[in-house]
């Protein structure tokens, strides 16, 4: 049985770089970003942060049960820390303004995670 240890790495380093991307932005681009820009990041991390530990629960959950019915689950958290918190990211460094399309889609990435869930784990209490 193959376990998904992916899940628990993608969570891993998404935590990781989410801790790392706040930090850096309070420390080191502060006197650079405006408050604006700041504030995105700031809102990408607080995305990040809880969808790694989501993702981390996932990843936890799955690996005890050794089911993979969750992964399209994880596969919209990742997507939606990449294009929501990515987007914000980008526009706050870049300042190219056409990346707040993505940012939505990043964000709808995210409620579809929790609405798999919610159906795999209905799903699962039926068999």
């Amino acid at each position: 049985m193959k376990t998904p240890n992916w899940i628990l790495s993608v969570a891993a380093l998404c935590g990781a770089l989410s801790v790392l991307t706040g930090a850096f932005a309070a420390h080191g681009l502060k006197a650079v970003l405006s408050s604006q820009q700041l504030g995105w990041i700031e809102t990408g991390v607080l995305y990040q942060h809880v969808h790694s530990l989501a993702l981390l629960a996932l990843g936890l959950a799955v690996w005890a049960k050794g089911e993979m019915a969750f992964k399209s689950t994880a596969i919209c958290w990742i997507l939606g820390i990449l294009l929501f918190s990515g987007s914000l990211y980008a526009l706050a460094l870049s300042g190219w303004r056409f990346l707040v399309f993505l940012t939505p889609i990043g964000g709808l990435s995210f409620v579809a995670g929790w609405l798999l869930l919610a159906k795999n784990a209905a799903q699962q209490g039926k068999a």
